[in-house]
């Protein structure tokens, strides 16, 4: 079989689109062809058709007026293109149930508030141990599906799974996975499996995207 495409969601910094390469070797070594998708809200519908999975990548901080609220005075907000297109992505994709989908940090926040998912904007606020999820730091999680150590860096998290099940928590508390067990493969982590050291927190969650395609 041809190797599936995996179509990636990038940032935009400064003008310019942005993407770690550890998303595009991530892909490669667990047998996917990466597709770096230009950040382009009406060609979502176009590039799903081309794509056999989606991953939602990392990025900066939530516009949270999309959801009518303030965006947080200590937030960093994405390029708005950026939130634009991956909201364009996540909305056609719900036409196409069986097409697999991986969101990351904050493409796992978009997916949660996506399907109704309540939100903290700056874990400081409210959570004596936010530094442990910041700076890449590595903390345990537990869940039905994921167990192990990750590595983090962000200071946003979901506090519920909305229409979303939430598959993994933090030692903390902080929500770490959301999945939709009624589809072929929809999960959001919270972590960065392409920097995430322990196999089955990272290579293996690309694998089985890659596997989900077949």
């Amino acid at each position: 079989m041809t190797s599936p495409r995996i179509g990636i969601t990038p940032d935009i910094v400064e003008g310019r689109v942005n993407l770690s390469v550890n998303y595009v070797n991530a892909v490669v070594e667990a047998g996917g062809i990466p597709l770096v998708l230009p950040p382009r809200p009406e060609l979502a519908e176009q590039f799903i058709e081309i794509c056999d999975a989606v991953i939602l990548s990392g990025g900066d901080d939530v516009i949270m007026e999309d959801w009518g609220k303030t965006t947080h005075q200590s937030a960093t907000p994405v390029d708005r293109k950026r939130q634009d297109f991956d909201r364009a992505m996540l909305a056609a994709l719900e036409g196409t149930p069986d097409l697999p989908v991986l969101g990351i940090c904050l493409g796992m926040q978009l997916m949660g508030l996506q399907h109704g998912a309540r939100f903290e904007q700056h874990l400081p606020d409210i959570l004596e141990t936010a530094a442990d999820h910041r700076n890449d730091a590595i903390h345990e999680i537990q869940g039905k599906v994921f167990q192990g150590q990750v590595t983090s860096h962000h200071h946003q998290a979901l506090l519920d799974g909305g229409r979303l099940e939430v598959i993994a928590c933090a030692h903390d508390g902080v929500v770490e996975g959301i999945a939709d067990p009624a589809r072929r493969f929809y999960i959001g982590v919270q972590w960065h499996p392409e920097r995430t050291e322990e196999d089955k927190l990272g290579a293996d969650l690309f694998r089985s995207l890659v596997g989900a395609c077949r």
